[in-house]
């Protein structure tokens, strides 16, 4: 009985420490982090609603009006992988704003992600959104009815959400994100969705995703679903992994071509 009891607590006492060891790395990450957002960051916004909203924006050469697009950062938030997809699509053609929903705070570190996830409530998302859209469609240089939004990861699934907040989307992305299955739910949408993922997804898997585009089908929107074989989560990273091609380069390809379609004059 005691060899038991010992045990329990070596065990107990093994647990405390990893609790202990996670919760001190977040603590450490974020001190060591306090002022990476001032480098990722070229505008703020203000608001009376969501205060300031910090966002990267990038522009087209030529002169506007442009189609825009707002792009959300993975669940890492904001970082210089994003801030290149940005530049990209802005050579498209495109105005681009890339929001920090986290309002000041990003990671390298899993855990800390995790936390950040936890703590970031959909409805805060969806106000500092309102306020992104809003100034894009205020911009001289951009068409104001020919805004999408997409993410990827963590900002697919609040592209989705957001898409479903309001009725000004032209146009919805989601690269590998969080789902609705909903059909009734999904009527509310006000355009048609790109969905990307990997069949060798684990968080996401195949059937999930098929269900999302019979409910799609049924909520009669218009979509284009994509599962990639060979694949998995995240696989669209950066803007090197999508110049190699694969398919990282072919769904890159994809998106450009939704939005030339759903975004063209």
């Amino acid at each position: 009985m005691k060899r038991v009891r010992k045990i329990i607590v070596g065990l107990a006492v093994a647990l405390l420490a990893v609790v202990v060891l996670f919760i001190g790395s977040i603590a450490i990450d974020a001190l060591m982090g306090r002022n990476r957002m001032n480098e990722l960051t070229n505008m703020h916004l203000e608001s009376a609603t969501a205060g300031k909203v910090s966002v990267y924006v990038a522009r087209p050469d030529a002169p506007g009006p442009h189609p825009a697009v707002i792009m959300i950062h993975e669940f890492y938030g904001l970082r210089p992988d994003i801030i290149a997809k940005a530049e990209a699509l802005a050579a498209e053609g495109y105005v681009v704003v890339a929001p920090d929903t986290y309002r000041g705070r990003t990671t390298n570190w899993i855990p800390r992600a995790i936390y950040l996830v936890i703590r970031t409530a959909v409805e805060q998302v969806n106000t500092d959104l309102d306020v992104v859209f809003d100034w894009l469609a205020g911009q001289p240089d951009v068409q104001p009815d020919r805004i999408a939004v997409m993410g990827f990861c963590y900002g697919g699934g609040k592209a989705l959400q957001y898409s479903l907040h309001t009725d000004q989307v032209a146009a919805t992305g989601i690269f590998y994100g969080s789902l609705v299955t909903d059909a009734d739910l999904l009527r509310k949408l006000p355009g048609p969705v790109l969905g990307i993922f990997g069949a060798e997804d684990q968080s996401i898997p195949v059937a999930e995703v098929r269900a999302f585009e019979a409910a799609l089908n049924e909520a009669g929107v218009p979509n284009q679903i994509t599962i990639y074989d060979g694949v998995g989560h995240a696989f669209v990273s950066d803007m090197e992994t999508i110049e190699a091609g694969g398919a990282p380069g072919a769904a890159w390809s994809e998106f450009l071509a939704f939005l030339e379609e759903t975004l063209a004059d």
